[in-house]
C-alpha cells in the first residue's frame, strides 16, 4: 500500500460468532450427556512433557464446555496450553473452551494440548469430566430441555500446522491435493521498525496469545512485509542474524498454529530521485521504491529462500507494489519490460532487479515455495501480467493483486474484464486490499466477488494504529475490531473456509 507504515502481530485463538440459531425444546427424557477423552503424551524429556487431548462430546450439542481432571502426581504442572483457557489449583486442572471451539455437536471432537513439567514420575490422569459429566465413552439421560442449532454457519479456525502448498494450473493446492485459498491479514512493522529505531516488530507482541487473537477471526494466512537491508545486516537495529532469527521464530509460530505465511519484500535499497516529492529519495530501505534493486534484492531472496526452503507452508511475494510505469512517465510497455527483465529502467537511477532475476535467485537455492509476482501501478494493473510472466522451472507461480478503493480498477466490471481472465490461467491472490474511510462497503463487494471466483485475500492491516484514514482492522492486539472495517471483515471471515 502507498503512503503507510507496516507492523506485525501475532494473534489469540478466538471467538466465532454463531448467527441465526433456531432452537427447539425437547422432552426431558431426550436430553443426554456423555463424552470421551484421549490423552496422549506426544513427547517427554527430563522434567518436562507435551500432552495432547482429543475431546469428543457424545451427548446433546453444547455451546461451551470445561474439561477437568486431576494429575496423579503432585509434581505435575501445566506451564503453557493452547486451544483452551488452562488453569490449575493443586492437582486439579481445568481447560475451558475458547469462543471458536465451544460449540460441540453430538459426536463432534476438538483437540487441545499443553506443555507441562513433572517431578519423580509423569503418570497419565485416571479420569476426565466434561461440564461435570464423567467421560466414560458412553451417554446417560440428563433430563431437562435442550437446544440444537439449525445449521452451522461458521467455520473452524486453523487446527494443526499450516498446509504445505503448491500451484497446479490455476489453483493453489494443499499437500493432499485440496484447492486452498490464502485468507487472512497483513501484519505490518518488520519492514519499517528496524530502520526507525523501534526494534523488529515495533510495539506489537509476537507470542501465542497474539496468534490466538488472529485465530479468533478465523484467519488462516498472514502476509509479513520485510526490509531488505535489515535482513542483510546493512542497516537498522536489529539487523542481520538477529533480524533473521526474529522473523524465522515468528514464521515458525504462525505455521505451527495453522497459519500460512507470505513473506513480502517491501522496503529496499536504491534512491528514486526523479519521482514526485512524496516518493522515496533515500538510498536506504526506509520507504517504498518503484522496483527492487539489482545490488541487494537477489541476495535478499537467496537468503530468505535458503532459510525457508523445505517449508512450503511459506509463500514468497517477490516485491510489494511495483510502479516502474510511473517512473517511465506511464509508458506501460517500458513498465512491463522493467518489471520482468530489470536492468536500466527509464526514470529509475539504480540498476533494477526484474522479477526473472528474483525467481532465479530463489530457485537457485533449491527452494520450491510458491512465488507471488506483482503487476504494475502498485500491482493494481494486471492486464499484461501473462504476457510478461517470468519463467519458473517449477511452474509454481501465483499472481499478486492489490485493490484499494482509491485505485483505478475498483468496479466489478473491471474485475470481470481484467482479473477474472487472469484467474483462468494462474492463481491470483489479493495480497492487500482496503478502503480509505474505515468503512467496509467497498471491501464487502470485493470479498463477495473474490469468494464467488474462488480467490484468496488478505486485508491491510492487523495493526492498532487507529482507523482515521482507513485500512486499519483492530483497536488493540487482542483483536478488538475497529467499527466498520474491522467488524465487517471479522464477521465475513467467520463465514469462510480456505478450502474450496
Amino acid at each position: 500500500m502507498r503512503h503507510r507504515q507496516t507492523l506485525l502481530v501475532v494473534g489469540a485463538v478466538g471467538a466465532l460468532v454463531l448467527g441465526g440459531l433456531a432452537t427447539a425444546t425437547l422432552p426431558a427424557s431426550a436430553a443426554t450427556s456423555g463424552c470421551a477423552v484421549t490423552y496422549t503424551v506426544q513427547s517427554e524429556w527430563s522434567g518436562g512433557f507435551r500432552a495432547d487431548l482429543d475431546v469428543t462430546n457424545l451427548g446433546d450439542p453444547m455451546s461451551d464446555w470445561t474439561l477437568t481432571f486431576d494429575f496423579p502426581n503432585a509434581g505435575q504442572q501445566v506451564t503453557q496450553g493452547w486451544s483452551a483457557a488452562w488453569t490449575q489449583s493443586g492437582a486439579s486442572v481445568s481447560a475451558a473452551s475458547m469462543s471458536w471451539n465451544g460449540s460441540l455437536d453430538t459426536d463432534a471432537s476438538t483437540s487441545i494440548g499443553f506443555v507441562g513439567t513433572w517431578r519423580d514420575a509423569n503418570p497419565e490422569p485416571a479420569s476426565f469430566a466434561l461440564n461435570g459429566t464423567p467421560c466414560t465413552g458412553s451417554t446417560t439421560p440428563t433430563g431437562g430441555p435442550t437446544t440444537t442449532p439449525s445449521e452451522d454457519p461458521t467455520t473452524s479456525p486453523p487446527d494443526g500446522p499450516a498446509p504445505q502448498l503448491s500451484v497446479s494450473g490455476n489453483q493453489i493446492l494443499t499437500e493432499d491435493g485440496e484447492p486452498y485459498r490464502l485468507l487472512g491479514v497483513d501484519r505490518s512493522s518488520a519492514e519499517f521498525a528496524c530502520v526507525q529505531g523501534k526494534g523488529l516488530f515495533d510495539s506489537g507482541p509476537v507470542d501465542q496469545a497474539s496468534v490466538d487473537a488472529m485465530k479468533a477471526w478465523n484467519i488462516h494466512a498472514v502476509r509479513l512485509p520485510l526490509n531488505e537491508e535489515c535482513w542483510l545486516g546493512l542497516n537498522g537495529s536489529p539487523s542481520g542474524t538477529a533480524y533473521q532469527e526474529g522473523i524465522k521464530d515468528y514464521v515458525d509460530l504462525l505455521v505451527a498454529n495453522g497459519l500460512n505465511v507470505i513473506l513480502d519484500l517491501h522496503w529496499t535499497w536504491g534512491a528514486y530521485t526523479t519521482g514526485p516529492d512524496w516518493h522515496c529519495t533515500d538510498v536506504h530501505a526506509t520507504c517504498q521504491k518503484p522496483m527492487p534493486d539489482a545490488q541487494y534484492a537477489p541476495q535478499f531472496w537467496a537468503g530468505v529462500a535458503d532459510t525457508f526452503k523445505g517449508n512450503d507452508a511459506v509463500v514468497f511475494d517477490l516485491f510489494n507494489e511495483p510502479y516502474p510505469d510511473m517512473a517511465s512517465n506511464w509508458d506501460k510497455t517500458l513498465g512491463w519490460q522493467c518489471l520482468r527483465d530489470g536492468g536500466t529502467c527509464a526514470g529509475i537511477g539504480y540498476e533494477v532487479a526484474g522479477m526473472q532475476d528474483l525467481v532465479d535467485a530463489v530457485r537457485d537455492t533449491g527452494a520450491t515455495n510458491i512465488l507471488m509476482v506483482s503487476g504494475l501501478e502498485w500491482t493494481n494493473d494486471m492486464r499484461e501480467w501473462l504476457a510478461y510472466m517470468p519463467n519458473d522451472p517449477l511452474n509454481n507461480i501465483a499472481a499478486s493483486w492489490h485493490s484499494y478503493s482509491f485505485n483505478r480498477c475498483v468496479t466489478e466490471s473491471c474485475w470481470d474484464s481484467e482479473i477474472a481472465p487472469l484467474m483462468q490461467e494462474v492463481p491470483v491472490v489479493l495480497g492487500e486490499f482496503g478502503q480509505d474511510d474505515c468503512g467496509f462497503d467497498y471491501m464487502q463487494g470485493l470479498v463477495d466477488w473474490a469468494d464467488a471466483n474462488g480467490m484468496g485475500y488478505l486485508a491491510w492491516t492487523w495493526n492498532p494504529w487507529g482507523c482515521t484514514g482507513g485500512a486499519v482492522l483492530i483497536k488493540d492486539w487482542s483483536g478488538t475490531p475497529e467499527p466498520g472495517v474491522g467488524e465487517g471483515y471479522r464477521t465475513h471471515l467467520l463465514t469462510q473456509s480456505p478450502y474450496l
